[in-house]
């Protein structure tokens, strides 16, 4: 009964491609089988097509999924940070999509906020404006004034949204399945934690509480930043269903004209957004990860204050590492140190050749870093360094490519408000500063001796899985070869705590 549900959510699915006339961005994308397409257009042949479609493949899907609802809005923004599922002129179409809706009434939204605060809006508000200032697929937001005067943004999570999700969340998970069952590049490529993460990310944002304490996060980890502020939360208004914060007066980075208009210094604002996504991502491991424009407002005195946590990325400190060490080496034209690190992370099989990955590496960066350097693209660097995953049986890190994503988003942004900012000048300082703090060998030894006695404390436990591990009986091998796993994790960690005894041994002789 299940399946025949799927199959009628797929068939209207194929209508609404079909509409949008974008069943043929399907046959761009190698990963479906060339049947697939061809059957959505013989069980739809007779839908007519919208009239005055743009000529992009990726634009007309992004319209397709926009008009399907939340669920199909998400996955297609999921996809919009993966091009080596879809190519780069799919994902590039559906970077467009946005998750604007019409808004639904004020009633369902005073409903939801009285249900969930307890309280009647004459109780919590001098002044609620009842039209929404915007409309998104999880939630809208509405403007208000509190009892004590205080200007405050709304925002209320659709009704019924959870069940839309969970409906249409369940077919990706049924087609996610089905596709690795029966494809090995879709297990290579990790279809079914593509829609892991979608499922994640929306359960995140429609628990606004969550949003909130990623706000609150992040505003401590930018505590003190020069021109960069968030939004204070306003807690004991806040619930699952509703989340208040400060109303920021302002003008969004997407009005460039306006912001010149006011006499904003352009210039000083596009690094500003470039260094700051740096260094959330490189220092502390955790940045706003939907950088578009409308989520970036100039306050009167220059400072820019961003909004909607619902996207945010995090990165391990090998993560950080990684990121860090790849754009030095790129920088550097270390094409060598830069192989080292994919295979030292582990994101290379160890049976790949270093000097070929290397040879590849020179074949992407140095056509890019012999451009003038105005014309650089960390972001558009990255992305073609991981569409060579393919060829290098490199596995898919989804949390590097929303990082790509969102790198794309900042220089973009930086180039919207002065076109000749310098993306390596802006950049620089903040790699620099962050692989002097984390990279010398007298931190890497100092962290090392910090690691130690809770490697110790762990070690019994390690060893007992190990051994577990070895017990378990033998059956087909997983895509993900076990014993290069155990090689990169066990060896380095034994050896790790050798070194680490000798070291102690020294340092307490």
């Amino acid at each position: 009964m299940q399946v025949l549900g799927h199959l009628l959510q797929l068939y209207l699915m194929a209508i609404g491609l079909r509409r949008f006339g974008a069943i043929r961005a399907l046959d761009r994308i190698e990963l479906v089988p060339a049947w697939g397409p061809r059957l959505l257009r013989a069980i739809t042949f007779y839908i007519p097509r919208r009239r005055g479609l743009p000529d992009s493949d990726g634009e007309r899907l992004a319209m397709a999924l926009a008009k399907m609802g939340p669920a199909y809005i998400k996955v297609g923004q999921t996809l919009a940070t993966r091009p080596d599922l879809v190519g780069r002129p799919i994902a590039e179409g559906l970077a467009t999509l946005q998750d604007r809706l019409p808004p639904f009434s004020y009633d369902k939204a005073r409903a939801t906020i009285e249900d969930e605060l307890g309280q009647s809006m004459d109780t919590l508000f001098d002044s609620f404006e009842q039209e929404a200032v915007a409309a998104a697929s999880i939630a809208q937001v509405h403007r208000a004034i509190l009892k004590d005067g205080k200007k405050v943004a709304v925002k209320v999570l659709r009704p019924d949204i959870e069940e839309r999700f969970t409906r249409d969340l369940s077919l990706f998970e049924w087609l996610a399945r089905t596709a690795e069952n029966n494809s090995v590049e879709a297990r290579r490529l990790r279809l079914n934690q593509v829609v892991v993460k979608v499922r994640e990310t929306s359960l995140r944002e429609m628990d606004l509480r969550l949003e909130a304490a990623a706000a609150a996060e992040l505003a401590d980890n930018m505590n003190g930043e020069p021109g960069y502020r968030l939004p204070t939360i306003e807690w004991d208004m806040t619930a699952r269903r509703v989340m208040m914060l400060e109303w920021v007066d302002g003008i969004r980075v997407a009005d460039r004209a306006a912001l010149a208009e006011a006499g904003h210094n352009l210039e000083a604002l596009g690094s500003t957004v470039i260094q700051v996504f740096l260094k959330q991502a490189l220092r502390d491991g955790f940045f706003h990860a939907d950088l578009h424009q409308g989520n970036l407002i100039v306050e009167p005195n220059g400072t820019i204050c961003a909004i909607d946590f619902g996207i945010m990325g995090r990165l391990t400190k090998m993560e950080r590492r990684f990121l860090a060490e790849i754009l030095f080496g790129f920088i550097r034209r270390d094409y060598e140190r830069v192989a080292d690190v994919h295979f030292d992370a582990g994101y290379v099989p160890r049976g790949e050749s270093r000097e070929e990955f290397a040879q590849a590496m020179r074949s992407i960066a140095d056509p890019i870093m012999d451009l003038p350097v105005e014309e650089i693209s960390a972001g558009k660097l990255l992305a073609q360094l991981f569409a060579t995953t393919e060829r290098f049986n490199m596995q898919t890190q989804p949390q590097l490519l929303l990082l790509q994503r969102t790198m794309v988003m900042a220089e973009g942004m930086a180039l919207h408000l002065y076109p000749r900012s310098n993306m390596w000048q802006i950049s620089e300082p903040v790699i620099e500063h962050w692989v002097r703090a984390n990279l010398s060998p007298e931190i890497q030894l100092a962290d090392a001796l910090n690691q130690l006695p809770r490697l110790i404390e762990r070690l019994p436990s390690r060893i007992e899985r190990w051994l577990a591990d070895e017990e378990e009986p033998t059956g087909p091998p997983p895509f993900e070869a076990a014993p290069v796993q155990r090689n990169g994790r066990v060896w380095p960690f034994a050896f790790g705590l050798v070194v680490g005894a000798l070291l102690l041994k020294i340092l307490t002789y």
